[in-house]
């Protein structure tokens, strides 16, 4: 119930236009009904039998206004004259009261959740993306979007109307011979029960599936993801039979379970309202060979009967629609509960009030203490000062807590124990987005995104003068191979930058990193999967940074770090060395015994 609840939230913003539009509908529906009425009425007028109360005194009340007498043709006047505006009237302001309105409802609120998702998408921990496939958070929300979407308009403008127009036929059929009415109550609610509760089960058979769909698409977004590692080892036919196992299991429980359970649920239905309405037809026959109900009633009951059963197939479709899309959309609402992370509030709805920082770049690590699972800590209890303009190289063994402590001092995750401090402010008391702003990190693996040179370059600072770009491109190094583009800073690289080499990746990451002119830059690997050309420029843009601002660099390649003012070596969670290159050196400890490791390494090499 939580869950339908959930669905029906989402429309929550729109409900007074909701409830207008659903009621225009079954209004509508609902005046359809007078029409079988008429002509049963119609009927009885010709066949000389009378009509009924209402109708006679809306006859003598249009035969005193018009001072006419009442006859048969004053009586078959009335009745045409309403049904003309019953049926012709209507016809042209319907579309509007209805569709329209539910149409529009269901845009403005796909816009609305559409807005709210990519808030979700911006605002969960990182954790989060190191748990679950981009592919599969991206087709998830596309689903639920549309499925909303699509499932609104036929609800609203479809099926509730229904509902109402077969009460309508109800009180039509009950003003007319009771017993026919009840007999009709009955067996539309039996059928109904029958059907939803049949339909319960096969939704929750689509929700297991929805799954192992999901499962399976994420899998083959990571085939086209990752394709040149599956080419390289020639593993196309695995991966293929892999994916014809999982087609196949859908394929049996899709065809075999669900549309199977789908069309043995219509036959079933098919078959007790057929013999619901050959039921409603033999007892209408005797009421009308008992004289209970005349002949105009007869028509009446068994048109308007016969459209009330009629209402049973669409509404068990639009029912089954809705079973088909539920799972969809209840894993969207699963998706939008997932906590958001500590920066959530980086969002903020005016950007105005995002506050300006400038810091000196003075940086302090103070007893920190952090574990991803609390009782296993990655750092234990680390101090270290970064003075202003200081260029600090942090190295050690992998899993020793380099990145971590990055990750820590960027926010993605909150420490256990201790603080960080920016110019002697915790920066947990900052606003995060204004903080975020005066950082840069260049990663070992540079995200480019598909678009030109120029979008990339200018994504930290949108507001970037071309000469701005030019310069940190000169200093990045980038600028010798950006002017050998087809396009210079016009050029599309591709989507995650095929077009680019590692290195000219890695040089892209750094200019971009300068145009945000940060306080704070970090180098996080960002020579360790380079050749040597390649790396011998980054050491060049890297030297050339030195003193302009506050520096980390992250490393596992020793040359990259000999310039740094200070050296700081990790192990296990805990500092363990502190010193210049030559300090280590002569220390004889870790930093001295994975220096020699390098050197015997590069000879041997």
């Amino acid at each position: 119930m939580a869950k339908f609840l959930e669905i029906i939230y989402y429309f929550r913003n729109y409900w007074k236009v909701s409830l207008f539009s659903v009621a225009m509908m079954s209004l509508f529906e609902v005046i359809d009904l007078f029409v079988p009425y008429a002509i049963g009425q119609i009927l009885n007028v010709l066949s000389g039998q009378m009509l009924d109360r209402p109708v006679q005194t809306l006859v003598a009340t249009v035969a005193q206004l018009t001072n006419r007498p009442i006859d048969k043709f004053l009586s078959l006047g009335v009745l045409l004259v309403l049904v003309c505006i019953v049926s012709v009237g209507r016809a042209p302001i319907q579309p509007w009261l209805g569709p329209w309105f539910a149409w529009d409802t269901a845009f403005r609120a796909r816009r609305e959740h559409a807005e709210k998702a990519l808030k979700k998408v911006l605002t969960l921990p990182i954790e989060f993306y190191d748990e679950n496939n981009s592919g599969r958070i991206a087709a998830r929300v596309a689903k639920g979007l549309s499925n909303h979407t699509w499932t609104y308009p036929e609800v609203t403008s479809q099926l509730l109307p229904k509902f109402f127009r077969v009460i309508g036929i109800f009180a039509v059929i009950w003003f007319i011979e009771w017993r026919i009415a009840l007999l009709l109550l009955v067996s539309f609610i039996a059928i109904l029960t029958y059907s939803l509760s049949g339909l319960k089960k096969l939704s929750d058979r689509e929700e297991r599936l929805d799954k192992y769909i999901e499962n399976t698409e994420s899998r083959t977004s990571e085939i086209i993801t990752n394709i040149k590692t599956v080419k390289a080892f020639a593993s196309e036919t695995t991966e293929l039979k892999r994916q014809q196992q999982r087609l196949d299991r859908e394929f049996k429980v899709l065809d075999y379970r669900i549309h199977k359970g789908y069309v043995m649920l219509g036959m079933y239905e098919r078959t007790v309202v057929q013999s619901c309405v050959f039921l409603v037809l033999a007892v209408t026959v005797l009421a009308t060979v008992q004289g209970r109900i005349s002949l105009g009633h007869f028509i009446t009951t068994l048109t308007v009967s016969s459209m009330a059963y009629a209402e049973v197939e669409p509404i068990s479709q639009l029912a089954e629609v809705f079973a088909r899309r539920y799972a969809p959309m209840t894993r969207f609402h699963e998706f939008m509960q997932t906590p958001v992370g500590t920066d959530a509030s980086s969002l903020a709805e005016n950007l105005a009030a995002v506050p300006t920082y400038q810091f000196t770049g003075k940086v302090e690590f103070s007893h920190l203490t952090f574990g991803y699972d609390p009782a296993q800590p990655v750092l234990s209890d680390v101090s270290l000062l970064i003075e202003p303009y200081q260029t600090i190289a942090l190295v050690g063994r992998s899993g020793s807590g380099k990145s971590t402590l990055v990750k820590l001092l960027f926010r993605y995750f909150e420490p256990n124990q201790g603080a960080i401090l920016i110019d002697g402010q915790d920066i947990r008391r900052l606003d995060v987005t204004a903080y975020r702003k005066r950082l840069a990190i260049v990663h070992q693996e540079v995200d480019i995104f598909n678009g030109t040179l120029l979008d990339n370059l200018t994504y930290g600072n949108p507001h970037a003068t071309l000469e701005q770009v030019r310069e940190a491109c000169r200093i990045a190094q980038a600028d010798e191979f950006i002017h050998q583009m087809p396009g210079k800073y016009s050029t599309v690289v591709g989507e995650r930058g095929v077009r680019l080499s590692g290195g000219q990746r890695q040089r892209i990451g750094i200019a971009r990193a300068l145009i945000v002119d940060p306080d704070v830059l970090i180098f996080d690997e960002a020579t360790s999967s380079l050749d040597y050309e390649s790396e011998r420029s980054i050491q060049l843009a890297m030297r050339s940074i030195l003193g302009t601002r506050t520096l980390i660099i992250i490393a596992h390649r020793l040359s990259t770090v000999r310039e740094a003012d200070k050296i700081v070596v990790l192990d296990k969670g805990s500092i363990v060395e502190v010193g210049n290159h030559e300090q280590l050196l002569h220390h004889g400890g870790i930093y001295q015994r994975l220096h020699s490791l390098q050197e015997t390494g590069e000879l041997l090499g």
